[in-house]
């Protein structure tokens, strides 16, 4: 199971997570995640979002760890790599983000490229999906989507009950928002230069480490 699960695609690796579900969960809450990741899919536009070439604003995070991170401090020597996710609960995330620590840090370390993980989730929570995993790169809480807006990729669930209930996503999050970041990887050149985009609005459907690499490598020639 071990070999497995260091070999498999990230595509596998959702879909065991997908098969768990159906066999574990009520008919009705599979068919409601089912539905809203459809309607993030048929919503999104790639033309909304920041496009190649463009110039992002100056932002600072808070790193995990105490302490921020500069966008141009990352990007002073070359690209960095942004990963965002969504919450340090996030199934799907607790599958990404070591599925990237295993197959695409190592080869990012190489080039020299920073790997920097981005939520909108406080540091003091955000901490746990990264020693959970003993993730190798930085992780880091892009306040209040802060830089998520600027670049097109938040979104809010449709089912918005009034008042929340107790754990609605303000209250994991820590940002009193129903927003949240659709999974996105980001690559930024020196002076905040956007080189690629790509969004997932399916957040059971990210891009191969391979992927990412094939971009990073375009974006240093």
């Amino acid at each position: 199971m071990m070999a497995t699960l260091l070999t498999a695609t990230l595509k596998d690796r959702f879909a065991a997570l997908q098969a768990e579900r159906v066999r574990s969960w009520p008919a009705a809450q599979l068919a409601a995640n089912a539905r809203q990741r459809q309607i993030l899919v048929d919503r999104f536009d790639p033309a909304a979002v920041a496009q190649a070439g463009s110039i992002l604003p100056p932002t600072d995070f808070d790193d995990v760890d105490g302490g921020s991170l500069s966008l141009d401090t990352l990007t002073a020597d070359g690209p960095a790599v942004l990963i965002y996710f969504r919450f340090a609960n996030c199934p799907a995330c607790n599958l990404a983000l070591p599925y990237y620590a295993e197959q695409l840090f190592p080869a990012l370390a190489a080039k020299g490229v920073r790997l920097v993980a981005l939520s909108p989730q406080k540091a003091d929570a955000l901490r746990e999906i990264r020693t959970r995993h003993a993730l190798p790169f930085r992780v880091a809480t892009d306040r209040d989507n802060g830089l998520a807006h600027h670049l097109g990729i938040t979104f809010e669930p449709d089912d918005q009950p009034s008042p929340p209930p107790s754990g609605w996503i303000g209250d994991v999050t820590g940002t009193g928002s129903w927003a949240l970041p659709q999974p996105a990887v980001a690559i930024v050149g020196p002076g905040r230069e956007l080189l690629w985009l790509q969004v997932s609005p399916d957040w059971l459907d990210r891009p191969e480490a391979d992927d990412i690499l094939q971009a990073v490598k375009a974006a240093l020639s």
